[in-house]
Protein backbone atom coordinates (compact mmCIF):
# COMPACT_ATOMS: atom_id res chain seq x y z
CA UNK A 1 0.00 0.00 0.00
CA UNK A 2 1.34 3.40 -1.30
CA UNK A 3 1.20 6.33 0.84
CA UNK A 4 -1.22 9.92 0.01
CA UNK A 5 0.39 12.95 0.56
CA UNK A 6 -2.44 14.36 2.63
CA UNK A 7 -1.92 18.14 1.00
CA UNK A 8 -3.47 17.84 -2.27
CA UNK A 9 -5.97 15.66 -0.64
CA UNK A 10 -7.00 18.59 1.86
CA UNK A 11 -6.10 21.35 -0.86
CA UNK A 12 -9.17 19.95 -3.34
CA UNK A 13 -11.41 19.12 -0.62
CA UNK A 14 -10.85 22.68 0.44
CA UNK A 15 -11.31 24.10 -2.54
CA UNK A 16 -14.39 22.21 -3.12
CA UNK A 17 -15.73 23.55 -0.12
CA UNK A 18 -14.77 26.89 -0.94
CA UNK A 19 -17.25 26.71 -3.73
CA UNK A 20 -19.87 25.44 -2.15
CA UNK A 21 -19.53 27.66 0.44
CA UNK A 22 -17.62 30.62 -0.46
CA UNK A 23 -17.96 32.34 3.32
CA UNK A 24 -15.77 29.59 4.60
CA UNK A 25 -12.63 30.79 2.84
CA UNK A 26 -11.62 32.73 6.00
CA UNK A 27 -12.06 29.58 8.02
CA UNK A 28 -10.41 27.16 5.81
CA UNK A 29 -7.20 29.93 5.35
CA UNK A 30 -7.00 30.33 9.03
CA UNK A 31 -6.90 26.61 9.97
CA UNK A 32 -4.42 26.02 7.22
CA UNK A 33 -2.35 28.95 8.57
CA UNK A 34 -2.63 27.23 11.91
CA UNK A 35 -1.67 24.60 11.52
CA UNK A 36 1.19 24.88 8.87
CA UNK A 37 2.37 26.93 11.33
CA UNK A 38 2.34 24.58 14.42
CA UNK A 39 3.92 21.60 12.19
CA UNK A 40 6.71 24.34 11.35
CA UNK A 41 7.45 25.09 14.78
CA UNK A 42 7.37 21.29 16.20
CA UNK A 43 9.67 20.12 13.07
Amino acid sequence: MTQVPLEPIIAIVSGILIFVMPSLLNYIVATYLIVVGLVGLMG
